[in-house]
């Protein structure tokens, strides 16, 4: 595919959001619908030229009402392991209650430490 053309985006996957409600919907669909969109926005993500902001936010919208619906466990946490562009999203939709819950340790106190560091020297009077 040529780069500078856009990505095709199944109607399908853009009207995931406006499903209908009245029923509850299987817990296996769900993950299958979050599985397309998670794929698709990763795809979105390592080529960002060919999409138009409109293509990306409608991807990122519905797939984060997906996940905001969605329960946790280990189905959809593997699928979060796949897809690093979702699980950012998950992260960023959840933060209130948890953080950044899907961030290794080890990366998540070196930049706590890096941000303490930026701010006492952007703090200290010039020389």
């Amino acid at each position: 595919m040529n780069e500078s053309a856009a990505l095709e985006i199944p109607d399908a996957a853009l009207q995931i959001g406006s499903m209908n409600t009245t029923r509850p919907a299987s817990p296996t669909g769900d993950l299958q619908s979050i599985q397309v969109l998670a794929h698709l926005l990763q795809r979105l993500e390592e080529n960002p030229r060919a999409i138009d902001a409109a293509q990306y936010r409608t991807v990122a919208l519905s797939l984060g009402l997906m996940l905001d619906r969605a329960a946790p466990g280990q189905e959809l946490s593997a699928l979060l392991e796949l897809f690093p562009a979702a699980a950012e999203l998950y992260e960023n939709r959840r933060y209130e209650q948890a953080g950044l819950c899907r961030s290794p340790l080890e990366l998540a106190a070196r930049a706590e430490v890096e941000a303490r560091g930026l701010l006492a020297r952007s703090a200290a009077p010039a020389s």
